[in-house]
């Protein structure tokens, strides 16, 4: 009795460690779309080139995820989460420092990279330390954290924007607060339940199967496995949908003065804020209303997802109350699935698998969401109507909808002694 307690104190202590290291990751990469105005005006970059800057980050992230993803496997998600971390601390720093669009376009793009040296290892951490019945309600925590890291983002950007800062203090101080969660990161955490003395044991098939998998076969094995495919390419279509909210809603509802509608500006915290609030939500929704039937829960919100957009696009919104209780839902269930879909990697690939399940599910989301920027530019610059954003949004979930319909997960237990 006494281990077990000794045990659920350690796993909460694990979970929320990495959380809170996770909380900090956005003020190195959702930094950039605020610094872009500042940046164009005085190095004379112009706004195709901030797109490129961008989609490069992107790029960097996706491929990132689909290398770091496997190697959080191999190697210790610790060791991975700080390395990403640091280095990612160097590339703000660096840019801050940078006058010429060829270098800030280079250092953005590693900085992609090394920012996706996190998620997947984070991901693999928790799922040493929880099992399958409750694997739903850890992720639904750590997803709520990246949630809340884009409104700390947010917040912040918002406080340096509004207080006339110049652009380069946005890839300045922000990141102060990684590098304090990275050394308390470093202190606290262990990558698997051993390394505090724990002994586990599994009955997961899918683990006994890929025990001794070398890295090719790991691949072969993750891409190998349809259902995962298919799972894969829903969550792009639900990340392009995220990010048509994160990037393009805000110009939207508020223009381009921005010093004449300040309140119009800090409506954009409820955006993240509703996508924080989603994804610890749908941990639990995943877990007690669907019975650890991912595939609903995730279909469930994407539907809601789709009507929302539709209700924004056909409902004229003057009134800040009622723009704020929108753009909350619209965060709420377009990201709230996502923990939804973390959750997959395990069910259907085992947790010998998990970072590399993870890192080419979310190599899928980034590319996805990459293409999906030009998309979204290209439809407000045909059109000259930013409200079509909505269309396109509530497409996009429709298709992630039907994607996920096709996967149904049969649940493992893994257990631990």
């Amino acid at each position: 009795m006494q281990i077990q307690q000794n045990f659920r104190k350690e796993q909460w202590k694990m979970l929320f460690i990495t959380m809170f290291c996770y909380l900090f990751f956005y003020t190195g990469r959702h930094n950039f779309g605020w610094a872009a105005k500042g940046m164009t005006e005085e190095l004379s970059i112009s706004y195709q080139q901030i797109g490129w800057i961008s989609f490069s980050m992107l790029m960097g992230y996706a491929i990132g995820q689909l290398i770091n993803g496997n190697l959080a496997d191999r190697f210790s998600p610790k060791i991975m989460i700080l390395t990403g971390g640091f280095l990612s601390i160097i590339c703000n720093l660096s840019i801050s420092y940078s006058n010429s669009y060829g270098m800030i376009l280079i250092l953005w793009t590693l900085n992609g990279y090394f920012q996706s040296m996190a998620w997947g290892s984070g991901s693999k951490l928790i799922s040493n330390w929880w099992d399958s019945s409750e694997r739903g309600k850890a992720f639904g925590f750590y997803t709520m954290a990246a949630g809340s890291s884009s409104v700390l983002t947010f917040f912040m950007a918002l406080q340096l924007v509004q207080q006339e800062q110049s652009w380069r203090t946005l890839f300045r101080f922000p990141i102060l607060f990684l590098g304090f969660a990275l050394i308390l990161f470093l202190i606290i955490a262990r990558s698997h339940p051993s390394l505090k003395g724990f002994t586990i044991t599994s009955d997961n098939k899918s683990d006994s199967k890929t025990q001794d998998l070398g890295w090719k076969d790991a691949y072969k094995q993750v891409f190998g496995n349809k259902k995962f495919i298919i799972a894969s390419f829903a969550i792009g279509f639900q990340s392009m949908a995220r990010y048509g909210l994160i990037f393009w809603v805000p110009i939207h509802f508020l223009g381009n003065n921005y010093k004449e509608s300040s309140g119009n500006l800090w409506l954009t915290l409820f955006i993240p804020i509703g996508m924080a609030v989603g994804a610890i939500s749908f941990g639990y929704i995943s877990d007690l209303l669907f019975e650890k039937n991912r595939s609903k829960s995730i279909r469930t919100g994407m539907v809601c997802s789709c009507a929302i957009a539709l209700l924004i696009y056909f409902i004229p919104t003057p009134h800040h109350i009622l723009a704020a209780f929108l753009m909350f839902t619209s965060g709420f269930f377009v990201y709230g699935p996502q923990a939804n879909f973390w959750t997959l990697s395990p069910d259907l690939l085992g947790t010998k698998l998990v970072g590399t399940g993870i890192g080419v599910m979310n190599m899928f989301a980034y590319v996805f969401a990459a293409i999906g920027e030009p998309i979204f530019g290209k439809i407000i610059d045909y059109t000259g109507d930013t409200s079509n954003i909505f269309l396109a949004v509530a497409v996009i979930c429709a298709l992630c909808a039907i994607i996920i319909s096709f996967v149904k997960p049969d649940i493992n237990q893994i257990i631990y002694d």
